[in-house]
């Protein structure tokens, strides 16, 4: 059971969670490392691991999400980390999308079998949405998904005005982020905040890159 981790992990980055949210992780975690037995989706798959660099990591970003707010989640691989936003977060609109099939099936069980409503993986190109999902997004999150000028450039046609972009990172990401602000800013970008963060328990170091729209901040 992944719940000692998570509580752990969960207190010292002080974010409480109702009981039946705790719950929730319970089973997807273990669902995941059902499927995982048998279709591969992730690397991780112990249970500190998983509490930690899927889940809480996944977390970091929940203080950007607002209730009502629709968020796309490009490259979501197993859900994440859209999945356990719509955990923590129930009062958003999340389309998970992902190019590898066998992903968007265990992301459609695991919303069957948490009952949750306004949450749709879709098995496509991120591309594919231009045309029916134009500006349709208030939050664009990406996990170790591509280089930030390229996330952008797939995500703009997505954004709502005034929306936000959130680009997980790994460590060392001033380089990258130093190399795109001119590009960005020929598409109409910012950079406006790089948090660094650390995991829990000496998991390891993150970033979350926010970009936003220059006509928003006019």
């Amino acid at each position: 059971m992944i719940r000692p981790a998570l509580e752990q992990g969960l207190a010292e980055i002080g974010l409480h969670l109702p009981e039946e949210c705790l719950q929730s992780f319970d089973r997807f975690a273990e669902e995941l490392k059902k499927w995982n037995k048998k279709v591969n989706l992730t690397a991780i798959c112990n249970d500190t691991d998983i509490a930690v660099k899927h889940i809480i990591d996944s977390l970091v970003c929940a203080s950007y999400v607002k209730k009502g707010n629709r968020v796309l989640d490009i490259g979501s691989g197993a859900g994440f980390p859209a999945i356990p936003l719509k955990i923590a977060v129930p009062d958003i609109s999340v389309l998970s999308v992902d190019a590898v099939g066998k992903k968007i099936n265990f992301q459609r069980h695991i919303s069957r079998m948490l009952a949750f409503k306004d949450f749709e993986a879709v098995h496509s190109r991120v591309e594919n949405l231009h045309v029916t999902h134009a500006a349709g997004f208030d939050v664009i999150v990406s996990r170790a998904f591509s280089q930030l000028e390229l996330f952008v450039s797939l995500a703009a046609p997505l954004l709502n005005y005034g929306g936000r972009l959130i680009a997980m990172k790994g460590p060392g990401v001033d380089n990258e982020c130093d190399a795109a602000a001119d590009g960005l800013r020929l598409s109409g970008f910012e950079i406006s905040s790089i948090q660094p963060y650390s995991l829990p328990m000496g998991k390891g170091e993150r970033n979350l890159v926010v970009i936003t729209a220059l006509k928003a901040h006019e």
